[in-house]
């Protein structure tokens, strides 16, 4: 029998044909079957629910034909080529798979770095790091406000000699590195430098990523030191300072991943990290910094949540939207301007306690979401992590699970499998739509920052998060082990990574050190430029910032000196 072939022509008034056939025959074929063979069907057996949603909400058909390909069809592209909905890069995983980076971070930097050579040994491909509580708001360890958290969650650095522990036998210029910190980023950026000048290396080689995004802190993590226009200051001074002398260094990493894990939908993480995006470059573009010379650097990060088919949407339909934003509103020209490239996270979020052994699976197919929708780098969530940090042996199975993904499933050797789908594209459509929307609402309000000032953001994730909540509370929304499925019997024990108790003091010791041995006058002397340099806001702040750290500068000293000039933030509580 042969098979029915799309024909490529359009009739006057009736548009591609389709199967074979016009779109209006093709309109009559659905509306038959539809009030016949389907209604017979569902009279004899109902279906589920009489409501079907993706989890941002957005209502799904029974059934995606090519009648749901819109006039978007030429939005499509090819992969490495405008607007990039089917990936940055014209050979995709053919030429080089993602970067495999497992977070690491805990204890002193000479702990971390043993967790890291680890990690290297089973396959990592790049270093992800977390710090600890003091170190991401500016406390020195042995501030009373540090008491009982040095070390606990990420590593603890006070100076740069933690830094030194932290790559000891490192080669930075052979490994992209990664570090997960906002309030204090400037200051593990100019610690990051002076390891690397003090080993010789041209900053030009060095590769890797600061998140650095302080706008999603005060939309959705809250940490954060001083008030909304300090920060964003020092958020371009870092991305000036990287692209005019770390050419392959992304000085910032705006992150959707936080905005979800406080409670937004995947639909609201795409849209609000846009709106922040905007505002980074406008900032450094009022710099007077042309779009070009920085925009190539720019890096985004992104959860990978549950709904398969909706996150792959997600991530082609916001490579689509950040392409047109760049060249349409900012006037970018070079290809690499408009090209979103992003590292991706598995949903801390959705790991559960109950049946923890469920979460490598919730785990493995959110990776594998990430993977189909084209992920430069990416890290899975250990079983263990609704615990604590994870053990070795939870990093190595969540390692495995991406190696599995690449070397045995065969997914990457086609670029964009998705594509084409009748479902995933017209999804990646609606997307681009709806986030086009909420850009033109924040727009409205004056921006990113004045949307932030007003409490916007916080009120839709908070919305968000509590429906959510009520969904999971009533079991419209399953998870496995805590509303449905649920195992009545004795959790089993769980072996988690312990909290070494003499980190804190050991930490303190080797920060006394520090300042038991370095020239006070002399820091005295900086800190004081220091202060000059920040009251000058056309100054750029990195080179006395990477001068004090040299001389000894511990967080805390920099932290504080500023602190005496911008003052604090307090949020206003939105209701």
């Amino acid at each position: 029998m042969a098979k029915a072939k799309f024909k490529n022509r359009k009739t006057e008034s009736k548009g591609d044909a389709i199967a074979g056939m016009t779109r209006e025959r093709f309109e009559e074929k659905l509306k038959d079957w539809e009030e016949g063979e389907l209604a017979d069907f569902i009279a004899r057996q109902p279906e589920a629910k009489s409501e079907y949603k993706t989890a941002s909400g957005l209502p799904l058909k029974r059934v995606y034909t090519a009648l749901d390909r819109g006039d978007g069809t030429d939005d499509i592209g090819l992969p490495g080529q405008y607007p990039f909905t089917r990936g940055p890069y014209p050979t995709m995983y053919r030429g080089r798979l993602w970067t495999m980076r497992q977070l690491a971070g805990y204890g002193t930097g000479a702990d971390t770095n043993e967790r890291m050579k680890y990690l290297l040994t089973q396959g990592n491909t790049g270093l992800s790091i977390d710090f600890d509580m003091p170190t991401l708001m500016g406390y020195d360890s042995d501030h009373p406000m540090s008491r009982g958290e040095v070390g606990r969650e990420g590593v603890a650095v006070d100076t740069l000699s933690d830094l030194e522990a932290l790559f000891d036998g490192i080669d930075l210029t052979g490994i992209s590195v990664s570090m997960t910190i906002n309030p204090t980023a400037w200051i593990l950026m100019a610690m990051y430098i002076a390891v690397a000048e003090g080993r010789g290396y041209d900053l030009n080689r060095l590769s890797g990523t600061l998140q650095n995004d302080i706008l999603k802190e005060y939309t959705a993590q809250k940490e954060w030191i001083y008030p909304p226009k300090p920060s964003m200051r020092l958020v371009r001074d870092t991305i000036v300072y990287g692209a005019r002398n770390m050419k392959r260094y992304n000085a910032v990493n705006i992150s959707g991943y936080h905005i979800s894990e406080a409670g937004a939908t995947s639909l609201q993480e795409a849209a609000f990290t846009m709106c922040n995006a905007i505002a980074y470059v406008e900032e450094v573009t009022k710099a007077g910094v042309p779009v070009d010379d920085f925009a190539p650097r720019l890096s985004y990060y992104f959860v990978s949540q549950a709904d398969f088919f909706e996150e792959v949407a997600k991530f082609r339909a916001v490579r689509r939207v950040y392409a047109k934003i760049m060249k349409e509103r900012f006037g970018a020209e070079k290809p690499e301007s408009m090209r979103l490239r992003f590292h991706c996270q598995t949903a801390a979020a959705t790991l559960t306690k109950p049946q923890h052994q469920v979460n490598l699976m919730r785990t493995a197919y959110q990776a594998l979401a990430a993977v189909m929708g084209g992920a430069q780098s990416l890290h899975t969530n250990g079983l263990d992590e609704a615990f604590a940090i994870p053990t070795e042996e939870a990093m190595t199975l969540a390692l495995r699970t991406q190696q599995v993904i690449a070397d045995e499933t065969n997914v990457a050797s086609v670029i964009d499998p998705l594509g084409g789908s009748y479902y995933v594209e017209a999804l990646t459509d609606e997307f681009e739509k709806r986030i086009f929307d909420i850009i033109g609402q924040v727009d409205g309000m004056g921006g990113a920052i004045k949307a932030i000032e007003q409490g916007w953001f916080q009120k839709e994730i908070a919305d968000s998060a509590y429906e959510d909540a009520l969904r999971k509370a009533s079991g419209e929304k399953p998870v496995i082990g805590v509303n449905k499925y649920v195992d009545d019997g004795e959790a089993p024990e769980v072996e988690t990574h312990a909290h070494d108790p003499e980190t804190e003091a050991r930490q303190i010791k080797g920060l006394n050190k520090v300042r038991d041995e370095r020239d006070n006058q002399k820091l005295a002397e900086l800190l004081d430029r220091l202060k000059t340099v920040a009251e000058d806001e056309q100054a750029n702040i990195m080179p006395i910032t990477i001068e004090l750290v040299k001389a000894g500068a511990s967080m805390g000293d920099i932290v504080e000196s500023l602190r005496e000039i911008w003052g604090t933030y307090r949020e206003t509580p939105v209701i």
